[in-house]
């Protein structure tokens, strides 16, 4: 269990430090997008990022800081480094989308990279820090990374009171904000249904969730590429998830890139394929709205982002 008080209290910390996002309504769909991808670094991820760093002890942060990521969630901890004066080092497959890696270079990272998946990035990164005696900054597995997501929740809870009835759609890959928005929820009554959306292309906690075990998933190439790799072993968010989740959706590559286009045609708001899937799931009639979709992040590499919307523009 993550105690509530400790969502009110990352609420508190990273304050001063990220914005408040935005929260509107599509009546055609009836659903409400929180757009997260209007977060600093563009991404949810720095909440999580920054109440962990925050929440450290001096000796801790002077330690250094070592993280993996995808891009996002690289960005948190670099951009969290740099308030309280800390070195940081990220593990980066090697196929990161140059743009992440560029902004997480920009904030002061110093990006290791490793040949092949984020899974072998993760295991790599753990390993380094613990042998250099330096601080391991989890994406997802660690309760105050999760209360910092969570306080994504808190914020959807209060710019909109009347939740029965109503579908939460959260993108999952390591399960931190799928389980810190689970027990943000845990606030309300009735209590809202709580889905979380992967790529069929990387499904690892849909299998957890489903079948107890990952083994045997295929780790595709995916456009949604924060949301992918296998999640740490024993990692606190799997029971977490199993226990705030009512379901877990996958949705196609096709239907992720979709999504992107939609959210820029009919929003103007430029969003990632890992911020795009609770989308993708409502356009392909897999969510019953009312709804609200959590957007996680925008940061897609630009030349993708104009292809896609050239492939779709007659579609």
């Amino acid at each position: 269990m993550i105690p509530s008080e400790w969502l009110d209290q990352a609420a508190a910390r990273i304050a001063p430090h990220i914005r408040r996002t935005l929260l509107t309504n599509d009546a055609g769909l009836n659903i409400y997008l929180k757009w997260e991808n209007r977060q600093v670094t563009g991404s949810f991820k720095a909440r999580g990022a920054l109440n962990k760093v925050l929440a450290l002890e001096t000796w801790e942060q002077q330690a250094g800081l070592v993280t993996a990521s995808a891009g996002n969630h690289g960005q948190g901890v670099a951009l969290a480094g740099k308030l309280v004066g800390a070195p940081v080092t990220v593990f980066a497959s090697n196929h990161a989308v140059p743009s992440k890696v560029d902004a997480m270079q920009s904030l002061g990272a110093t990006v290791r990279f490793v040949e092949g998946g984020y899974e072998l990035a993760e295991a790599t990164a753990i390993q380094y820090a613990a042998e250099k005696k330096q601080t391991w900054v989890s994406p997802y597995n660690d309760g105050q990374v999760i209360a910092g997501q969570g306080t994504i929740g808190l914020e959807v809870i209060q710019d909109l009171p009347a939740q029965a009835g109503m579908t939460w759609v959260v993108p999952v890959g390591g399960g931190g904000m799928l389980a810190g928005i689970g027990a943000a929820l845990e606030r309300v009554s009735p209590r809202p249904r709580l889905v979380g959306v992967q790529p069929q292309a990387s499904a690892f906690m849909h299998a957890l969730y489903y079948r107890g075990s990952q083994e045997n998933v295929a780790d595709l190439p995916t456009l949604a590429d924060g949301l992918s790799g296998a999640v740490e072993a024993g990692s606190l968010t799997i029971p977490l998830v199993k226990q705030y989740a009512d379901d877990i959706l996958l949705v196609s590559e096709e239907g992720i890139g979709r999504a992107i286009v939609f959210a820029w045609r009919h929003f103007g708001q430029r969003i990632e394929g890992s911020g795009a899937v609770g989308l993708a799931a409502v356009l392909e009639n897999k969510v019953k709205s009312p709804a609200v979709v959590i957007v996680s992040g925008g940061n897609i590499q630009p030349e993708v982002h104009d292809e896609l919307c050239f492939r779709y523009q007659k579609k």
